[in-house]
């Protein structure tokens, strides 16, 4: 998939744990383990802009998108 994830790069520059912030955000762990590994198909707005809260950042710190060649695709 084009699109990259980049929850891991945030969380270890906040110094944060995946459990704090599914509890900041309100989803569990499971669900942000799924995004932040790629394996979503889709996320709710509410759900980034809680992200991005929580993490003090913009969306496209989390998400980029990569050509297909780059992504493996």
């Amino acid at each position: 998939m084009p699109i990259a994830v980049d929850i891991d790069v945030m969380l270890a520059r906040r110094k944060m744990s995946v459990g704090e912030l599914a509890d900041r955000v309100g989803i569990t762990p499971a669900n942000l383990a799924v995004l932040k590994n790629g394996r979503a198909k889709a996320v709710r707005f509410a759900t980034l802009a809680a992200l991005c809260e929580a993490l003090e950042c913009q969306p496209g710190d989390l998400l980029r998108w990569e050509a297909e060649d780059a992504a493996g695709g």
